[in-house]
């Protein structure tokens, strides 16, 4: 369902990814289908822990998302609104879950507006069968001996597995 003309031509799709969960693929795979390129953008930040660099989480994007020649994975640490003016793009996409996310990205949304009123934010539905999926909620599955199949793409799950238990052994709770 590839558009012929576009008015946005490039979308920025922002998040931790720790990990890449079904839900993120699935929305991935929907927006490569409605813009020319999709930039996965993959925040780095000094302030927040997290259990994957953000070096290993851009390879385990890549290896869960195929071949989809129109999405490029980039590590950013700053203002999303500043990479989407450096890249030239047009649209932030965010995915929804709940309602309990919409009230946080609709903040969002208006303090990117704020900041670049050019740049317009996106939501996207998860899809049914992956609304409740969080990478929170897939690192508890896991760090209490539960299954993540179906959860995370088949790539993430030896990679969140030997990452959780190094941690668990070292006395580290994520």
């Amino acid at each position: 369902m590839k558009t012929k003309n576009p008015i946005f031509r490039r979308a920025i799709y922002p998040g931790s990814f720790d990990p890449i969960t079904l839900g993120h693929v699935d929305i991935i795979r929907r927006i490569s289908a409605l813009y020319e390129e999709v930039v996965v953008l993959v925040a780095q930040s000094n302030d927040k822990i997290s259990l994957f660099t953000a070096v290993e989480r851009r390879q385990l994007i890549k290896k869960s998302l195929g071949n989809l020649p129109n999405v490029r994975i980039e590590i950013f640490e700053g203002l999303t609104v500043d990479f989407v003016k450096k890249e030239k793009g047009q649209v932030i996409v965010r995915g929804l879950r709940a309602v309990t996310d919409f009230e946080y990205e609709v903040s969002q949304a208006n303090i990117n507006r704020q900041l670049n009123p050019e740049i317009e934010t996106v939501l996207v539905f998860a899809s049914p069968e992956y609304y409740f999926i969080s990478s929170r909620a897939v690192k508890e599955v896991v760090k209490n001996g539960g299954d993540p199949k179906g959860l995370v793409p088949a790539q993430v799950i030896g990679p969140l597995k030997t990452k959780l238990q190094k941690n668990v052994s070292r006395g580290k709770n994520k």
